[in-house]
């Protein structure tokens, strides 16, 4: 599976809520888990694959895998803290995002299970990135516009090659 970078429309497109958690979507979870310890990141979402589906993978190291089927922010901190991100989609392109501190969040897990989660620090800071996915939303969207221009000009140079 390949990941999709910036550019693509896909990326800017909503996911579709999953009906059935079956063979097709675990599948499909091992993959995103295996593509984000190949490539040294800490979640993936299904846009990112091309696979249009409400899920999302997250590992960071020294932490449990999870998986998020169809969540839901319940609530997120009034509380906020900035923090370098960067994405698998947009290679070698960081930039420091304002996110909330602490979130709650429901989904359920692949065995069709439902859970409600409280993160706080990097993991809160990645459920809301990969949520993001979902959404059509990218962490560029979070920075200035002028910051953003030049970060989206400074990966274009650079994956022209």
């Amino acid at each position: 599976m390949k990941i999709l970078t910036l550019g693509n429309d896909i990326l800017r497109q909503k996911a579709e809520k999953i009906t059935d958690i079956n063979d097709e979507i675990a599948a499909a979870a091992s993959q995103m888990l295996e593509i984000i310890k190949r490539d040294k990141g800490v979640g993936l979402a299904g846009p990112q694959i091309g696979f249009m589906k409400r899920i999302f993978v997250v590992h960071i190291e020294g932490d449990e895998k999870r998986v998020f089927i169809n969540p839901s922010l319940l609530e997120t901190s009034v509380e906020t803290t900035k923090y370098e991100e960067g994405c698998l989609s947009i290679p070698g392109i960081y930039a420091n995002v304002v996110r909330a501190e602490t979130i709650k969040i429901q989904a359920w897990n692949i065995k069709g299970r439902p859970f409600t989660l409280e993160a706080s620090g990097l993991l809160a800071r990645v459920i809301q990135h990969e949520y993001d996915h979902l959404e059509g939303v990218l962490f560029l969207d979070y920075i200035p516009e002028k910051k953003r221009e030049k970060l989206v000009e400074k990966f274009e140079k650079a994956n022209k090659k």
